[in-house]
């Protein structure tokens, strides 16, 4: 990934297509100079919707490259067929739809996509938490489940991208929710998205307290994945973020708590303490998702 700094004022549009919303930004280097935001529908009426917006701003001035931060799976190897393309997904009637192909035909300048949680990565290690970091891990907790990788300033992604929501890790035994993933029931996702939890509790997890009980179970699933994550990859940081992730701070709470216990001694003086320092929210807030399409825009235009 190319270091490029706060004072390049390249005009990049950028696209976070997430699984609730879809935000476009156009941007002045780092600088946001206008947004625009809809709730994500069927693939024809939000494209359509993005895509108008873009040509106003190229009618307007022509942007300089056009950075797209997509919800997943996504294809994105460039000499694969279905390159730009979501692949099968569990939000309904998505699966095939053509983003690059939709958003980018009109404009000649550099077109990029990345996962959105390896773009949202991407604007940490630039502008946030993980500025120097040879490896960070961005979770985002909402609809979905996702995780994005940066190993030594590169996004991960070989044969797809990494799908951290879809492990499937051992649970604690007293949990017997059975999980709301329609592929794999009770894999990360199934257990703490959004719409597991709404299950989970049967009402919107807002409105739960956080002296409720279940929230334990939950924060056990979730320091699970961070012990499997601290055991695969070392991370210096890893940051959650999305609705229910910032949404929910007293779940990172009783994460720190219960990570020490998950990992029984393993690494030496890793205490509540170092947890807090490893596990934390993301500096750029909601806008690490934006940013990382202007970070994926930027990164595209200066290789």
């Amino acid at each position: 990934m190319v270091e490029f700094n706060k004072t390049k004022k390249a005009r990049i549009a950028g696209i976070e297509l997430g699984g609730t919303k879809a935000i476009a930004i156009l941007a002045n280097g780092t600088d946001i100079c206008e947004e625009f935001q809809i709730p994500t529908q069927d693939p024809t009426t939000t494209l359509g919707k993005l895509r108008e917006k873009l040509e106003s701003w190229w009618t307007d001035h022509p942007f300089d490259a056009l950075g797209i931060a997509s919800f997943g799976p996504v294809a994105l190897e460039r000499k694969a067929r279905d390159y730009g393309h979501i692949r099968t997904t569990t939000k309904a009637g998505w699966s095939g739809a053509d983003i690059v192909g939709t958003l980018g035909a009109s404009f000649d300048c550099p077109i990029a996509i990345e996962s959105d949680v390896n773009a949202a990565a991407m604007a940490e290690y630039q502008w946030g938490i993980g500025q120097g970091c040879s490896s960070l891990i961005y979770i985002t907790i909402g609809t979905g489940v996702g995780g994005g990788v940066i190993l030594d300033g590169s996004p991960l992604h070989g044969q797809l991208h990494p799908e951290i929501g879809h492990v499937s890790l051992q649970r604690s035994k007293d949990d017997k929710f059975k999980g709301a993933c329609s592929f794999h029931g009770d894999c990360i996702e199934g257990l703490i998205s959004g719409p597991a939890l709404h299950a989970r509790f049967n009402q919107d997890p807002a409105n739960v307290p956080a002296s409720d009980s279940r929230w334990h179970q939950v924060a056990d699933d979730l320091a699970s994945l961070c012990a499997m994550l601290i055991y695969a990859y070392a991370p210096k940081h890893i940051l959650i973020g999305g609705g229910v992730g910032i949404g929910a701070p007293h779940l990172l709470e009783m994460v720190h708590k219960r990570l020490p216990i998950i990992l029984k001694g393993y690494y030496a003086g890793f205490d509540e303490q170092a947890a807090q320092t490893m596990i934390c929210h993301p500096k750029l807030h909601d806008k690490a998702g934006p940013m990382g399409a202007v970070a994926v825009g930027l990164n595209i235009l200066y290789t």
